[in-house]
């Protein structure tokens, strides 16, 4: 699936499209809706840059063993 976001709306931000992906990614791990590996796909990060972000913002890693096998299952 592909969401198309509006010029309009990225002058809005003074955003990026980087940028609001990241800040999308983030919103969605921090509200447990992605795990920590699709959290940063969807950011276009490494896993590690990611938590670089999240430790920015003072956002806990939570990542289980749930979502350890759900990172698994995604990169099969």
């Amino acid at each position: 699936m592909s969401l198309v976001i509006p010029d309009e709306i990225l002058q809005a931000t003074r955003m990026s499209e980087a940028e609001l992906g990241q800040e999308i990614a983030v919103l969605l791990f921090q509200k447990e809706k992605l795990t920590l590996g699709q959290a940063s796909r969807l950011a276009e990060m490494g896993q590690l840059q990611f938590q670089h972000l999240l430790a920015s913002r003072q956002i806990s890693v939570h990542y289980d063993v749930e979502d350890f096998e759900a990172d698994l299952r995604t990169l099969r």
